[in-house]
């Protein structure tokens, strides 16, 4: 395995990635939460970019992986600040973005932010306003007594044996990086994948933000009987196929 290079970023933190060279538009990988660049769909679509001679860039968002930071630190400002500057500061043209979960969040974030580095999303069991609408509408009214005196919170993973960490300033970030709440706009190729097994992430999701966006060309399938990993063989073939015909229609539509 060949070690990671790191880039500093302005904010003082340190992110761990992996970059292949190659003919653009590039494609960036956006993991999700408490992931890392290791996974096997961040892998996988590295092999792919490396056979096709596609740029391609992995990384750990701080307090993921590799990078500097603690996990608890963290938030979805913070990783999107991290996203945006490996984009900005590591790419030169418009980039494919990939969002697995959280990162499809952060994806719609980047379009808010730098569309014009955008040259279209793949969203796979894309997550957008997962802390307001999933984790802290599930939680009991004990559970948010003790994020509010403690500042943090154990959840149990369904991906590891740690539990999850919720702190309360990743609830309280969260509710200002809401993407469904205003309007969102997406001037380039959309192409969002879902598992109707999905138990992390309701099909209502992708519906509602398929519903609630705007834009040219954005593209919705649900696969049947696939789960929130969407990493098997199948499932990687179609998250390939939807890279190649973002390219195929042109990428950024202005």
């Amino acid at each position: 395995m060949a070690d990671a290079q790191y880039y500093d970023t302005a904010q003082g933190r340190r992110l761990a990635y992996h970059q292949t060279q190659g003919t653009g538009p590039g494609v960036v990988f956006l993991g999700g939460f408490v992931s890392d660049m290791e996974g096997t769909k961040a892998v996988h679509l590295e092999d792919w970019a490396k056979a096709h001679g596609r740029a391609y860039l992995r990384f750990d968002y701080s307090g993921h992986g590799r990078s500097s930071e603690d996990f608890r630190d963290g938030s979805i400002g913070d990783w999107t600040q991290d996203a945006a500057t490996v984009v900005s500061e590591l790419t030169d043209t418009p980039q494919i973005l990939v969002g697995s979960s959280m990162g499809g969040w952060i994806s719609l974030l980047l379009a808010k932010q730098i569309p014009e580095r955008i040259a279209g999303i793949v969203g796979i069991a894309a997550a957008p306003d997962f802390t307001e609408d999933s984790m802290w509408a599930a939680m009991t009214d004990a559970q948010k007594a003790d994020l509010d005196t403690k500042g943090f919170i154990e959840l149990p993973s369904d991906y590891s044996e740690a539990p999850y960490v919720i702190t309360r300033k990743l609830i309280e970030d969260g509710r200002n990086q809401l993407t469904l709440r205003d309007p969102l706009n997406l001037p380039f190729p959309v192409r969002l994948l879902h598992g109707t097994a999905d138990v992390d992430v309701a099909m209502s999701v992708p519906l509602r933000l398929i519903e609630h966006a705007t834009g040219p060309d954005i593209q919705l399938s649900f696969v049947k009987d696939v789960d929130h990993r969407f990493s098997g063989p199948r499932e990687l073939a179609m998250i390939e196929a939807a890279i190649t015909d973002i390219t195929a229609v042109g990428g950024h539509a202005q």
